[in-house]
């Protein structure tokens, strides 16, 4: 029997826009050349490219998340070489060793804002640091055993991070002078990329993006797709041949030009932004219903992705109407959970949802 229980566990629990669902519908029985090689592909690059501002750009389509940043990765980096995150970072800790079995290190630094072993949350949770960063590569650089030693050969951040914060513009362009200043390239994870564009606390455009980073990718599967992403490297990839690096990594999907019809239509007329602003708007009617009923807040995230603590005796009591995600446990009493919005969250789920909060 289908769960009846109302679910903001993630913001990729359902289908599609209606929009894509029609286009695929009136092109199901097209025969279209396959492997991204299709005009539904070369118009959806065309369409991200002008609004990136990028021009000189290559755009590539991937099945998913994972295999993303698998593939992102293993292209960037020699094979002596790591990449440097967070250690909340979700390559550090949500895709089950996905880089280390590529057969590259995730050299975990601390997250912007950490006083010892303790984390502080708050607006800073989830982020790296330029500072840090800095002094990361130059105490490789400054050990005289080195050569020994995985080289840090790439960055990665994403944004939003795990913990639903943003970098500023400032943020991004100082991480970006470092990246620069040691010839290593900077990779910006965008799986939620729309909800962290149209947060109201943000000052990132996804031009600054395309501007500061020397790949990122657009996530199509938690914002209106069906599956995908888009990954933009805006001033053109360094790969001599990308895509069979992509399918050994079983990112390219035979059937690309599904992939190209969707991206074409999110970015069509605003929709990819119009539906990202809705997951946040709707997180925010969330926040506001969440703080009324007394609930604390984890972090104060200004993206689609809330997290509030309760008591495991609660818990049992939401576990009978709710699926919410899992975060971590705070201490013996107490438990922090996710709550998602999406592109497609209406007010009525979140009305549905305060009742038994």
């Amino acid at each position: 029997m289908m769960d009846r229980k109302i679910s903001f566990s993630s913001d990729y629990t359902k289908g599609a826009h209606p929009r894509i669902l029609e286009r695929l519908s009136e092109t199901n029985f097209e025969q279209i050349d396959g492997y991204g090689t299709d005009e539904y592909c070369k118009s959806a690059a065309d369409k991200i490219k002008e609004i990136c501002e990028c021009p000189e750009g290559d755009v590539f389509f991937l099945a998913g998340g994972t295999q993303t940043n698998q593939t992102v990765i293993d292209m960037l980096l020699k094979p002596y070489e790591g990449v440097v995150a967070a250690k909340t970072g979700h390559i550090s800790v949500h895709e089950a060793g996905a880089i280390e079995f590529s057969g590259h290190k995730v050299l975990n630094i601390g997250n912007c804002g950490e006083e010892k072993d303790t984390l502080k949350y708050g607006d800073n949770i989830g982020k790296i640091s330029a500072s840090e960063l800095d002094r990361f590569v130059a105490g490789f650089y400054d050990d005289a055993n080195h050569e020994h030693m995985v080289f840090p050969g790439a960055v990665y951040i994403s944004h939003p991070t795990e913990y639903g914060t943003l970098y500023t513009r400032k943020e991004l362009s100082d991480i970006s002078a470092v990246c620069k200043k040691y010839g290593v390239p900077l990779f910006l994870d965008g799986a939620r990329l729309g909800y962290g564009l149209m947060s109201k606390r943000s000052d990132v455009t996804i031009r600054d993006i395309a501007e500061l980073v020397d790949v990122f990718y657009i996530g199509g599967t938690k914002v209106g797709a069906l599956f995908g992403e888009a990954v933009v490297f805006p001033r053109g990839t360094r790969i001599a041949h990308p895509v069979p690096v992509i399918k050994q990594h079983g990112a390219l999907l035979a059937k690309g030009w599904i992939l190209g019809l969707m991206f074409d239509t999110l970015f069509t007329d605003n929709l990819y932004f119009d539906i990202s602003k809705n997951a946040i708007e709707m997180a925010d009617l969330l926040r506001e219903g969440l703080r009324n009923k007394g609930y604390e807040l984890f972090i104060d995230s200004p993206t689609n992705q809330q997290f509030i603590v309760v008591t495991n005796e609660k818990l049992k009591e939401l576990d009978k109407n709710i699926r919410y995600g899992f975060w971590e446990k705070k201490d013996e009493g107490h438990t922090v959970i996710r709550l998602a919005t999406d592109w497609a969250t209406k007010k009525e789920d979140i009305d549905r949802l305060m009742k038994y909060l």
